[in-house]
């Protein structure tokens, strides 16, 4: 298993891990096989998008905070709650199959880290598997 470490700047924020994960396939020598993405943080979470137009994540986050609001008469008292409930409506693993080499994504996806609880030092783990 591999760790890709992330430190965000913002409360809300998507963090493109695309290159990072692709490296690490790269590294391995996988030509066919999967990985699997995990983030262990509760106010975090991943996510496949559009990768070619910044205003996509924009507005994926703008869409988040619209629908679950930061300040919400929340039971949870330290102030996350928000980051919670959108962590949970992301999820917190995806899993992408490698061929050639290669993660397999369609022309403009790329793979988020999205952070909900920020600014704060995440890890994410990869698990790369080989299938022949």
């Amino acid at each position: 298993m591999k760790e890709i470490h992330i430190s965000s700047k913002q409360r809300n924020q998507m963090i493109d891990i695309t290159d990072d994960v692709q490296h690490l396939v790269k590294e391995g020598k996988i030509n066919e096989g999967y990985v699997i993405i995990y983030v262990p943080h509760t106010t975090a979470g991943i996510t496949i998008n559009e990768g070619a137009d910044p205003s996509v994540q924009q507005d994926i986050i703008k869409t988040l905070q619209q629908l679950i609001p930061e300040k919400n008469n929340y039971e949870h008292e330290e102030g996350n709650s928000d980051a919670h409930i959108k962590a949970s409506l992301l999820g917190s693993s995806v899993t992408l199959l490698v061929n050639k080499g290669k993660l397999v994504l369609g022309t403009w996806q790329h793979i988020f880290f999205y952070e909900g609880d920020g600014p704060r030092n995440r890890m994410v783990y990869i698990h790369i598997g080989k299938t022949r």
